[in-house]
């Protein structure tokens, strides 16, 4: 592994871990989506469709590749519900590399926006 790649290897577990006292279990890469698309909702935590997770998943990675310019914020409909746009096309990337870049993003998302005092 690279030094990058280390770094947030390590940083990745050190946030699952905090995330696990404060939820109780270990979230996954996917769960960790879920949680950033309810914050980004903004509506609270309450039952969601099948449709409504997959727009919270599509929320978060919007929100989390908008600090690589990759998305930008168009608004919120009448419902509250965050639409995003694209402003760069996304480099076509294997599957440990797409994973490597939502983690690097996922982690600054949470020291600017949830821990930043951390």
């Amino acid at each position: 592994m690279i030094p990058d790649e280390i770094s947030i290897k390590q940083e990745w577990e050190e946030l699952l871990e905090r995330l696990k006292v404060h939820f109780g279990k270990k979230p996954d890469l996917n769960g960790v989506l879920f949680l950033i698309g309810i914050q980004e909702l903004g509506q609270g935590v309450r039952n969601f469709s099948k449709e409504e997770k997959q727009d919270l998943m599509h929320i978060a990675v919007c929100k989390v590749l908008s600090y690589a310019g990759f998305y930008e914020l168009e608004g919120t409909d009448k419902d509250g519900w965050p639409h995003w746009k694209p402003t760069a096309k996304l480099p076509f990337l294997n599957l440990k590399l797409q994973e490597e870049l939502l983690k690097q993003h996922i982690i600054e998302y949470f020291r600017k926006e949830v821990f930043p005092e951390a």
